[in-house]
């Protein structure tokens, strides 16, 4: 075991109130004591025990790894031209979703392992060193736990959304569909799945259906997730709260109810801003989410129809932008906030004993991230 010290950091972002009372718990000419693979120290330069190595990191800032709490990584072919449609004014109802099923069961093993290694790859080149990925674009046995056994190999943050759409071959018996994720499909996937999930939405899944699939789910020993009330308003958020899920995601279109349901049940509420901008949608109210008390996180939703950006330093800055959270708060919601929506705690925060996750920014501050949009600011990533 040999230990490294990372000085010269001119602002690092812990997430460890102690250090100056907020919740980004900043620390100015600080360092970071590395010990295999996890964080041994932090704290002042000047206060730095000895360690085998150091490394000096120029000034400049570093955070936590982004932790993306929402991908849809599992998938083969393109929809460039639904997102042209949508630009020219068609609205977006999750219909296209069939089409990647449609490619993703034609392709090899081989080529969706290659894609998802790609989609990391790049995830990682922006900051991202902890990310969750769904199936829910085979929609078979057999392509739902092979797409799962995929991702199992590449991340422990594996989710079985065999809920995500009704296939085609099922469309006019979306209950033996339903029978069948719950069965045969969840059975298959369980053993390479951490999480379940289910698309509560019009068009989708309606809240019997989904309770039904999280409840199979549960017994199953997978932990709950849920996509909710993104195309409109719907019981979604409420089912999501009642049942003490984790997190529930998108909650763009929210009612008071729906708001108290989250602020009493501990719920994270998972937004996914690239969303809206890739769909032209109205996006969700952070800044009365945050205000009411409610934990807010944020993720990519990366998918290859309704928001095909992998990147979480544009989701900080659209949430700064267009949902009116502060640099801090989106800064902790794409951190710290997407470890809470995964449950867990050695990532998301940089203090004793947590993974060595940094990410390394050209810059001298956290505050660049939304300051300077789209410019690529990730210097490192240290994991």
């Amino acid at each position: 075991m040999s230990s490294v010290l990372l000085t010269g950091i001119g602002e690092l972002v812990t997430n460890d109130p102690t250090h100056d009372g907020t919740p980004l718990g900043l620390l100015t000419d600080a360092a970071v004591v590395v010990e295999d693979h996890r964080v041994a120290w932090v704290g002042r330069r000047h206060e730095a025990p000895a360690t085998d190595d150091a490394r000096d990191l120029g000034g400049r800032a570093v955070l936590p790894g982004f932790v993306d709490s929402h991908s849809h990584l599992l998938f083969a072919g393109d929809r460039a031209g639904e997102f042209a449609a949508r630009m020219a004014g068609e609205s977006y109802t999750g219909g296209g979703i069939r089409t990647t099923v449609a490619a993703t069961r034609a392709a090899t093993d081989e080529q969706l392992e290659a894609n998802l290694a790609r989609h990391l790859a790049e995830m990682r080149r922006q900051g991202t060193t902890t990310v969750e990925v769904k199936s829910g674009y085979g929609l078979s046995v057999h392509d739902e736990a092979r797409a799962l056994a995929i991702a199992r190999r590449w991340t422990s943050e594996t989710t079985f959304l065999g809920a995500h759409v009704v296939p085609p071959e099922h469309a006019d018996d979306p209950a033996a569909y339903v029978e069948l994720v719950t069965g045969p499909m969840l059975e298959a996937a369980a053993p390479h799945a951490r999480w379940i999930d289910a698309f509560c939405e019009r068009g989708a899944f309606d809240a019997d259906q989904a309770r039904a699939v999280l409840e199979a789910g549960a017994a199953a020993g997978l932990r709950g997730r849920l996509h909710a009330n993104q195309l409109g308003p719907g019981p979604g958020v409420r089912l999501a709260c009642e049942l003490g899920l984790t997190a529930v995601d998108h909650c763009t279109f929210l009612a008071d109810a729906d708001v108290e349901a989250l602020v009493g049940s501990g719920t994270v509420a998972t937004l996914l801003p690239g969303v809206e901008f890739s769909t032209r949608s109205p996006y969700p109210d952070a800044r009365g989410l945050l205000d009411a008390g409610v934990t807010v996180a944020l993720a990519s939703d990366c998918n290859p129809g309704s928001c095909y950006t992998s990147s979480l330093p544009l989701c900080v800055a659209l949430a700064v932008r267009e949902m009116r959270m502060t640099p801090a708060e989106a800064v902790w919601a794409a951190t710290a906030g997407g470890a809470r929506a995964l449950d867990r705690d050695d990532v998301g925060v940089l203090a004793p004993g947590r993974r060595a996750h940094l990410t390394v920014l050209d810059a001298p501050s956290h505050l660049h991230l939304a300051y300077r949009p789209g410019v690529p600011l990730v210097a490192e990533v240290i994991a």
